[in-house]
């Protein structure tokens, strides 16, 4: 099988390889070093990396208050934290590995990975591109910050009404924890019409939707689904400002209010970010899984179908939530046979996993050991999560700990797992070197013990009865061993996870045996074409654009098939790979506006919780935000001409 030649990138946006560019018109940007890079830079692969460093630090917070929680949890009548500390932390711990660390790793690797897995130079708009991540990172900040000012939110991540209002909250923390996320959730929808955009219109030459990564595909559903659901809870959460701040009275009972709008609203959000939390993950393991399997994915079709009917599911089911709010019988047999259904194209995609992996050569490294650990722990999830749709059975189990391990085996075995695996697996292309593989054994071993010794036993603690969200128990209730082996579980996971931290160090220092060698483009014979450009990744992505012929193009220009389907290497991938010496490539410049406009949301929400008077810099910071970043032009001042040559000119030049 023939290497396939590529078509040089269509003008104005770069110059053709291997021909010199008489006219000097094509510049890189200018470029600014340390600091200053990084606070400037709409580079997306930056971003994504800045995305995911942001997402460890708050999961080193959220992962502290869990262990707070397990303190307190391990022995009965235990007098560790107070009643009140316990309500903030357990709030903050649910609400910061929500909506801080989960979806924001996924949109780490969506902003790395997407525009590198469909040809393109950058997203579509790289300054809202910026601005999605300092507005998401300044909006997680100021909810943090309610620690050191008056205290955190105390009415769990969902934050029921009437809980929420000034009468049963009078502190600043439910405030911080509305604004908060309100700010966050501008990055989270900025983002997602840009990668949305990016995927329609910036694809490479022959890559037709049916040709894209399955990353792509599920990185694609969860962008529409952030599109439509996060305006629900942003609906929520105005009329929750307008309730505590402004005297409104949606939520409130007394004056004929119903509290029940909020579960509506809050789970109609809610249970769609369910599966926006973890079909990126998905997506990760149907890349990891063919490239360590040997094999290209099973059905494919049948994944990308099952990714968007998960997608356009996800919004009939919200109400299973609520079965004991008094829905009454037929809303409550409707919502369980919606929940039932659901589960169809979930086992879709684990069936096709498995059939992936049924007869293949695989190699059972870091990358691949998480990623089956994701198959195997949210099965168990999604099987514990689908009884609920037997509305008698969730009668019983609301409220008790088989829901806590039931959303953790989903989100922390599942999604987190699967991340995890695309760290160690995309880790080169990012960084050009590899994590250490002995290190990163460790890591899985550690986290996947201690997990399951953490959530394991909290089935059978809810099983005995043990509610949600108590702040102790007595030593009669029977509730003493399996609590203590939970804790015990918590600070293995603990150790698990911060390891991957570690490793990064070691790996980044050359402590380990292996040192540090260089990885070269393509270190695992991968399928997908960011593989098929230089590691780590180079500032312009691609030299020339590749024009795909198939599905795992990458792939099918390294392997040709001869006689009785079997396969011929006819290339390495550092043969064919592009050099990623490209020369001249045009490049949006750096711009500080979009921080500066998101520096403005904070001071706005502090308005908003302390005093209107803040609201005077706030507006002043954000009318200078957009005046700057209205006036500023897309291109570097330092590029002689903005349009660049026509085709023409370019043509008589280069005669």
């Amino acid at each position: 099988m023939a290497i396939i030649e590529n078509e040089p990138l269509a003008l104005p946006s770069g110059d053709v390889p291997g021909v010199e560019n008489p006219l000097g018109v094509f510049k890189r940007p200018r470029e600014y070093s340390g600091l200053k890079n990084w606070l400037t830079t709409v580079d997306h692969k930056k971003i994504g990396i800045m995305y995911g460093a942001a997402a460890m630090f708050f999961l080193l917070i959220g992962g502290a208050a869990a262990l707070l929680i397990r303190i307190q949890l391990a022995t009965p009548n235990s007098s560790f934290l107070s009643a009140d500390a316990y309500n903030q932390i357990f709030t903050m711990h649910g609400t910061v590995m929500v909506f801080l660390v989960v979806m924001p790793i996924g949109a780490a690797f969506a902003n790395y990975l997407l525009p590198l897995q469909v040809g393109a130079r950058d997203v579509a708009f790289p300054r809202i591109n910026a601005f999605s991540f300092w507005v998401f990172l300044f909006g997680g900040l100021l909810l943090n910050t309610s620690w050191f000012l008056g205290g955190g939110a105390n009415g769990g991540w969902f934050n029921y009404a009437p809980n929420n209002g000034v009468v049963f909250s009078p502190s600043t923390g439910i405030d911080f924890w509305n604004v908060g996320l309100l700010i966050a959730g501008m990055g989270s929808l900025a983002g997602s019409v840009n990668l949305i955009t990016t995927v329609l219109n910036l694809r490479a030459p022959g890559m037709t939707l049916m040709r894209m990564p399955i990353f792509v595909w599920m990185t694609l559903v969860t962008q529409f689904l952030l599109l439509f659901a996060v305006p629900v809870l942003t609906v929520a959460q105005i009329l929750l400002i307008m309730d505590r701040n402004f005297g409104a009275s949606f939520f409130a009972v007394d004056l004929g209010a119903d509290p029940l709008l909020w579960q509506h609203l809050f789970w109609i959000f809610g249970h769609p970010e369910v599966y926006l939390m973890i079909l990126p993950a998905f997506g990760i393991v149907s890349e990891v899984i063919p490239t360590f399997s040997r094999k290209p994915i099973f059905g494919y079709p049948f994944m990308v179908f099952s990714g968007i009917a998960i997608g356009f599911m996800g919004w009939g089911v919200w109400a299973h939530h609520m079965f004991v709010s008094g829905l009454g019988p037929l809303s409550v047999a409707a919502f369980s046979f919606a929940t039932m259904f659901i589960a169809v194209p979930t086992g879709v995609k684990v069936l096709n996993w498995l059939a992936t992996m049924w007869g293949a050569k695989i190699t059972l490294n870091t990358a691949m050991l998480f990623a089956i650990g994701l198959v195997t722990q949210f099965t168990v999830g999604g099987l514990s999560g689908v009884s609920h749709a037997i509305a008698p059975w969730d009668t019983q189990q609301t409220d008790t700990y088989y829901i806590v391990a039931h959303f953790h085996y989903v989100l922390f075995g599942g999604a987190l797992f699967g991340f995890m695996s695309g760290m160690y697996f995309w880790w080169p292309k990012a960084f050009g070197y590899k994590l250490d593989e002995g290190h990163g054994k460790f890591n899985f071993w550690a986290m996947v013990i201690g997990f399951n010794l953490t959530f394991g036993p909290q089935h059978i603690l809810g099983l005995q009865g043990m509610p949600r969200r108590m702040h102790t128990y007595d030593d009669a209730m029977g509730f003493n061993l399996w609590n203590l082996v939970s804790t015990f579980g918590a600070f293995i996971l603990a150790v698990g996870t911060l390891w991957v931290l570690v490793n990064a160090l070691i790996s980044y220092k050359g402590w380990s045996k292996a040192g540090r060698p260089d990885v070269g483009p393509d270190p695992w014979d991968a399928r997908t074409i960011e593989w098929s450009i230089q590691s780590p990744a180079p500032e312009h992505n691609f030299d020339y654009t590749p024009t795909i012929t198939s599905l795992d193009d990458f792939w099918h220009r390294k392997y040709a098939e001869v006689e009785d389907g079997k396969l011929r290497r006819v290339a390495t991938g550092e043969e064919i790979a592009q050099p990623g010496n490209g020369e001249g490539v045009h490049l949006p410049a750096p711009s500080y506006w979009p921080l500066v406009l998101s520096l403005a949301m904070p001071v706005l929400g502090y308005a908003i919780i302390f005093t209107l008077w803040l609201a005077i810099p706030g507006m002043l910071l954000l009318f200078a935000g957009l005046y700057g970043w209205a006036l500023e032009p897309a291109d570097d001042l330092d590029i002689d001409d903005h349009h660049g040559p026509s085709h023409d000119e370019l043509a008589g030049a280069n005669a």
